[in-house]
């Protein structure tokens, strides 16, 4: 059907056909592009999640069409590039939030030199597998009560809890360690309190394809 936006977040070509069924590739592009999408405050935590669960139980083209359809025609890969290009960290970013919906930083969001989280039972997702990093260290400091800090890592991204005061609080690191011989891309220094819930330190799960071939999640 022409006029309908492929996962490529483009538009099709006229003689594509929204009946053909979709490949573990086409889901994992959509999931690429909501996620950037989502990075840039084009969707909300609940609607990422419910087009995620969509895009992941696709079986044609045209069902991952209709997810991508009110968003800009660009590619993941030029949303990044156009990120990467205009990206200027901030000295601080002052998060305050209270017993209120998620927080989530996720896709190309641009990571800033310190982060301020002042939060209550609230969760907080700052996922840096995507991110545009300028700098070799982020500074966070922590006054959060309930709920759970998960920080989603990637290769060359290195988290220390070790300035962090946990009050009936659990550290929950699954986190996989840079190699030996590979540069540290991000160092995420933790200060502060964390009072109740969990902090989460992980790698990116993977995707629908992934999952299938049982293959580790790659992250850029």
């Amino acid at each position: 059907m022409s006029g309908e936006n492929p996962p490529t977040g483009k538009h099709a070509d006229p003689g594509s056909s929204p009946g053909l069924r979709a490949s573990h590739a086409d889901r994992d592009r959509v999931v690429d592009v909501l996620r950037v999408a989502a990075g840039d405050g084009l969707l909300t935590a609940e609607e990422l999640d419910e087009r995620l669960e969509t895009a992941l139980s696709a079986r044609t083209l045209g069902e991952l069409a209709a997810l991508t359809t009110d968003l800009p025609p660009v590619s993941v890969t030029e949303g990044t590039a156009a990120h990467a290009a205009a990206a200027e960290a901030k000295d601080v970013v002052r998060i305050e939030q209270i017993h209120s919906g998620a927080v989530e930083r996720r896709g190309c969001w641009v990571v800033p030199r310190r982060l301020e989280l002042a939060v209550v039972w609230c969760d907080v997702t700052l996922d840096f597998s995507e991110a545009v990093i300028t700098q070799d260290t982020l500074r966070i400091d922590v006054t959060m009560a309930g709920k759970s800090l998960t920080l989603i890592t990637g290769p060359g991204i290195e988290v220390d809890a070790d300035g962090l005061t946990l009050v009936h609080c659990k550290l929950v690191d699954h986190a996989t360690r840079t190699p030996p011989g590979v540069p540290t891309k991000l160092r995420v220094e933790l200060v502060g309190q964390k009072a109740h819930g969990r902090v989460v330190v992980r790698p990116p799960r993977r995707t629908f394809g992934q999952w299938l071939l049982r293959r580790p999640a790659i992250s850029g």
